[in-house]
Parts: structure tokens; sequence; C-alpha cells
């Protein structure tokens, strides 16, 4: 480290006008907080519902865990950066921002590789399923994903950490990552943008290629089944599992493979609008794709409100009584 670069900060959208920075620190307050709420329910409910102890729901709370701890990491400096024009961010925080970041983006990218082999197991090998993924086997699944998630992150890490920086410290994105590190770097720096560039494919597209395969196979298995209705609602959920991994991936490709084509043009803004699409749609909306429309929690919601309505009427004719007595 150069001793000229002691802070990093982050620019966030270059064309963004000042007047408009308190409405875009307000959006990404709201974004953070739905975000959080969103995923933290689905945590609770895990704890407090027994029956939600299913490899299923493991695989669930290990992806909102996730999520919460991506948006944790991205959008506080971010928010800070509109709300107090605050974008300063340390040389080591900056470095330890863009590690996390890409740790949960390879996690979950393989919590959903964990997500389609369970759902390819349970609707292709029904019968063997409960045998096969036990609770035991999906925990290990589980802490071997937020395990492995730091081996390509760490990779980048280590190479970046022998480059020096000497430069501008003006960081032309949302938060600090990979590309826009290596591109403050001095020196030569195009091997260490096709490590980059090669660690992200590897950890992003190998898992996308079990996962579209896995998929192929669910999808000619339901379209076998004699139950018209059934096959319809697993259609259903596997079309919308499949939207949300297509925003997850696709989109990803265009921003890390952009600089290997040069008909593929994106102006700084437009990258880091995308970036933040990919990067905080999904967490947003995963606890309502994947939890809140299955069945036993659509059951739990409802025994909750049926709760918490027979408590307020308990309350109600309590304080009748009490008016009754001293009547």
């Amino acid at each position: 480290m150069n001793l000229l670069t002691l802070s990093f900060f982050i620019v966030g959208f270059p064309s963004l006008q000042l007047e408009y920075f308190q409405v875009a620190a307000w959006f990404f307050f709201i974004l953070y907080v739905t975000t959080l709420v969103g995923n933290m329910i689905l945590v609770v409910m895990f704890a407090l519902e027994h029956n939600l102890q299913k490899p299923m729901y493991i695989i669930m709370v290990s992806l909102a865990l996730s999520d919460i701890g991506f948006s944790t990491v991205a959008l506080p400096k971010l928010i800070a950066r509109y709300w107090w024009n605050d974008g300063s961010i340390g040389f080591y925080t900056c470095h330890f921002q863009r590690h996390m970041i890409h740790y949960f983006g390879s996690l979950n990218s393989l919590i959903l590789l964990t997500m389609a082999v369970d759902r390819y197991l349970a609707i292709c090998f029904p019968l063997r399923y409960p045998m096969m993924m036990t609770i035991q086997t999906i925990t290990v699944l589980t802490v071997l994903c937020w395990a492995v998630a730091h081996i390509f992150p760490g990779i980048t890490s280590i190479s970046l950490s022998q480059m020096p920086f000497c430069g501008s410290n003006q960081i032309i994105n949302a938060f600090c990552d990979s590309s826009s590190l290596v591109s403050l770097a001095c020196g030569e720096t195009r091997d260490l943008y096709n490590t980059t560039f090669s660690a992200a494919m590897v950890v992003l597209y190998v898992p996308l290629g079990f996962i579209v395969f896995s998929y192929i196979f669910i999808v000619i298995s339901v379209s076998r089944m004699v139950n018209g209705q059934g096959r319809k609602k697993t259609f259903s959920t596997c079309a919308t599992q499949g939207f949300i991994i297509a925003i997850y991936y696709v989109p990803r490709f265009f921003v890390y493979s952009a600089p290997y084509f040069p008909n593929l043009k994106m102006t700084p803004d437009n990258r880091i609008a995308m970036t933040l699409f990919y990067s905080l749609f999904p967490p947003l909306i995963n606890p309502f794709v994947y939890c809140l429309r299955t069945k036993e929690i659509k059951e739990i919601v409802r025994r909750w409100i049926q709760r918490q309505k027979a408590i307020r009427f308990a309350c109600a004719l309590n304080v009748l009584k009490c008016h009754l007595k001293c009547l």
C-alpha cells in the first residue's frame, strides 16, 4: 500500500445530482430495512416452529442469513454516502468489504445449487428423498457451502494484497469490489483481472450448470405427472425460482464480461444500476418467492394472525368485564 492511498471514496452513481441524494438514501434505506425484516421473519419462524426444521427450510434459512449478510455489508456505507455525503472508507475496511461482497455472492450461488439439488431429489426421487436428504446431510452441505465460499474471494484477496495503490482513490461503484480495486491498482493488472474474472466465472457458472441440468430433469419428471393440478403447481414454483436464478446469474455475466467484448459498452451508471439490481433485488424478494408461498409457512402466518386476534379479543373482553363490575 502506498502511503498516499490510506482510504478510498465510494462515488456511487457518477451522474446523480446532489439534489437527488436524499431520495437515493431513503430508497436504499427502505430497501435495506425491508430486506432485513423479510429475511429475519423467516429466521425467527424457523427458530420458533419445530415443524419447519426440515432440509428444505434449512436451505431457505441459510439463504436468508446470506442475504442479510450481503445487504448489511453492502448497503449501510452506500446509504451514508447519499445521506451525509460520507463516501470515505478505510483502506483495509474497503478490502474487507470487497472480500465479504464476493463471499456472500459465492455463498448464494452455492446455496442455490444446494436448493436445486434438493428440489431435484424431492421431485425425481420422492420415495428415496427422505433417506437421501436428511437433517444431518443438509446440515453438512450447508456448512460446506459457508466454508467453501471463502476460497475464491480469498484467492483474489491474496492477489490484490500484493498490488500497490498509488493513484486515484475514487471507487466508481456502490461498494468496494474486485473490478473497482483492480482498476485503481498501479502496474500491470491484466493477469490480476484475468484471475478475478476466472474465479468469478467458476464460482458462478459451474453451480449454474448443475442448476440448469437439475431443472431440466425436474421439468421432464413433472411433465410425466398424471395429476394435472400437481403438475401445474410444480411448474409454477419452478418457473418462479427459475426467474430469480436468471436475475441472479444473467446480469452478472454481462457486467463481468463487458471488458472482453468491445461492442458491449456500458456507462458507469448503467453498470452500477445493473450491479445493484442483481445484488439487491433477489435478497428483497427471496423470502416471498421461496418461503411465504409454501403451505407450511402460510399456515403458520394464518395461525399467528388468529392468535393475535384471539389475544386482542380476550383483552377487550377483560376490559368490558371490568367496566361491568364497576357499574
